[in-house]
């Protein structure tokens, strides 16, 4: 899907370096502060904006059976060819209509809907209209974990600086509720020696 797919800016162009990068991030290291939310008992997941396939990886490797989503066709290969398994399914699809996704959830929804480092990417008008439709993707009981980015924009990125309160008022129009909010440093130096921080949220 690559082309013209708003939010994806950049990526293409430099995926070969941003893929030799994120390989060396792990799942436990971007997730510390929220694993408690992670269900133990396998789950359906969704992982929106899955990038090189890491953290669905980690998930299905918990036992969890992930839809991992990921509009760019380089990093959507790549995640497929370093982590093959049978409890992954690889979509191409992108907010924030999520037209393909949504397509399935009206035969399933989720225990987890994962947006890592994904909703800076979407403008104002772009996030009132992704967010009823991820909400719509989780099970009654199911949790959304999402993180915001704040600090400088890469050259040829598209990012904005989207705030915890909006993102809460978002949340809460669709009748989830916070339940974890804190700031953390990038667990990347560069970005960390930048300023770059992030907001972790989790709703139910």
């Amino acid at each position: 899907m690559s082309a013209n797919v708003s939010g994806t800016e950049g990526y293409v162009e430099q995926a070969a370096a941003l893929i030799e990068r994120w390989r060396t991030l792990s799942f436990g290291d971007r997730h510390r502060p929220i694993l408690d939310w992670i269900p133990q008992a396998p789950s359906r997941i969704v992982d929106i904006g899955a990038g090189i396939g890491t953290d669905a990886a980690a998930l299905a490797a918990m036992g969890h059976t992930v839809l991992a989503v990921e509009p760019v066709d380089a990093l959507r290969n790549a995640a497929r060819e370093l982590h093959a398994s049978t409890r992954i399914e690889w979509l191409d699809d992108s907010l924030p209509d999520l037209a393909v996704v949504l397509a399935k959830s009206k035969r399933i929804t989720f225990d987890v809907v994962m947006l890592t480092a994904v909703w800076m990417h979407l403008d104002a008008r772009q996030r009132e209209r992704a967010m009823p439709r991820v909400a719509s993707l989780l099970r009654d009981g199911g949790v959304l974990i999402m993180s915001l980015r704040h600090g400088p924009v890469p050259a040829g990125r598209r990012m904005f600086d989207v705030t915890p309160d909006e993102t809460i008022r978002l949340a809460s129009e669709q009748g989830l509720r916070l339940v974890r909010e804190l700031r953390t440093p990038s667990v990347q130096k560069a970005n960390r020696d930048s300023g770059v921080t992030w907001t972790r949220l989790v709703f139910r």
